[in-house]
């Protein structure tokens, strides 16, 4: 018998703190224990009161060391999903309310920090997990090395328009440029200067890549029942699907044409709007990884909301601001503009957003998609919503 988690549980809470790049004021488990607390006064819950945890990608602040910080009375459970990537982003939403639904936990914390103080770059980690021999034995030694052969099967393979990534980086930044949180804060992106941006790996310029911050985001998930006596509004969890399909990954990617050049999301979507009962016109908003501005497009494709064949009409500027936008894409700036504290912040904006909290509201509102990081060898998506 199968379990569907739709509508069940709610994230009740969220906090996150963000600082340039080698400069928190704490390590980073300190960094991480302030977010969780955040998330908890955002939620009017008692942090002693968290009993499970779960992040991804390698995170460092294993939960039995946060306990004592937080006056942890029980861990009954924890978890990490796999990969090194910001694929497993909304699968630990889907391992949090599975713990949740079947009584092994009542409050899960899903977190991740990043500190380069403590952890080091995150780009060296990130390698470890998706460099394989045969990259790095021609000289392929980084993400973005990796992310741009596929990007360039995306665009002179599959013929999506260059233009359409500038598109997607245009909205980040305008988004960004208007949050207090943001790194972009103040300075709305200078075309001439995005296309005179230094090369970082062709067909990337500077802006067009995700940088790494200091930080970290929290968020407190509990039942939906359970948070309707919290003081914020539940924002509902309606689906999530993680996994990959045959012929992705590391080794084998080269060998399906097809598979090469998509953010690897095509074997999970059918289940992700199955579960919620919804389609992709049923979106409202969608936060987005974007580790690199063209993987950012591939989610998009893959997720239903364009086609090879038409994503210059839908991937235009003005489709993706809010408030005017048909498709508000990252309304706190995303991983571009924002801030990367490997994601994390994507999903604190998704809850923000359906509260109306975000600085860049989308009016009315109801359902956002949270994409995890396209081109990881496992990638999850998820959906929320509310009443």
């Amino acid at each position: 018998m199968t379990m569907n988690l739709s509508g069940k549980t709610a994230v009740a809470g969220v906090g996150y703190r963000q600082f340039k790049r080698g400069t928190a004021p704490w390590p980073e488990r300190g960094v991480l224990v302030r977010a969780i607390v955040d998330a908890c006064d955002d939620a009017g819950f008692d942090p002693a009161d968290i009993d499970g945890f779960v992040s991804y990608a390698g995170d460092h602040n294993e939960p039995v060391r946060l306990m004592p910080d937080l006056g942890t009375k029980e861990l009954n459970w924890s978890a990490q999903v796999w990969g090194g990537g910001g694929g497993g982003i909304a699968g630990t939403f889907g391992l949090a309310a599975s713990a949740i639904l079947t009584g092994q936990a009542k409050a899960v914390i899903i977190y991740r920090a990043l500190a380069e103080g403590n952890s080091g770059r995150l780009a060296a980690a990130v390698m470890a997990h998706h460099l394989n021999d045969h990259m790095v034995g021609v000289g392929m030694v980084a993400p973005a090395q990796a992310c741009a052969m596929r990007a360039e099967r995306l665009l002179d393979y599959h013929g999506v328009p260059r233009s359409v990534c500038e598109e997607l980086v245009r909205a980040s930044y305008f988004h960004g440029s208007r949050n207090p949180e943001a790194t972009a804060y103040g300075k709305e992106l200078d075309l001439a200067q995005f296309r005179t941006a230094r090369w970082i790996a062709e067909p990337f310029r500077l802006f067009d890549c995700s940088r790494e911050n200091d930080g970290a985001g929290a968020l407190l998930m509990v039942s939906s029942e359970a948070a309707r006596d919290l003081r914020k509004p539940p924002v509902k969890l309606l689906s999530v699907a993680q996994g990959t399909q045959k012929g992705w990954g590391d080794l084998l990617e080269n060998d399906n044409i097809e598979l090469f050049a998509t953010g690897g999301f095509r074997g999970i979507t059918d289940k992700l709007y199955k579960m919620a009962g919804l389609t992709p016109a049923d979106i409202d908003v969608v936060q987005l990884y974007e580790n690199f501005s063209a993987q950012g497009i591939a989610s998009l494709i893959d997720h239903g909301f364009c086609t090879y064949e038409n994503v210059a009409e839908v991937v235009r500027y003005e489709n993706l601001i809010a408030p005017s936008g048909r498709l508000p894409v990252n309304t706190s700036g995303g991983n571009l503009a924002h801030g990367f504290v490997h994601g994390i912040g994507t999903a604190v904006e998704a809850i923000r957003c359906l509260r109306r909290e975000s600085v860049n509201p989308v009016p009315g509102a109801r359902t956002c998609l949270l994409a995890g990081g396209p081109g990881a060898p496992t990638v999850s998506s998820a959906i929320f919503g509310v009443d």
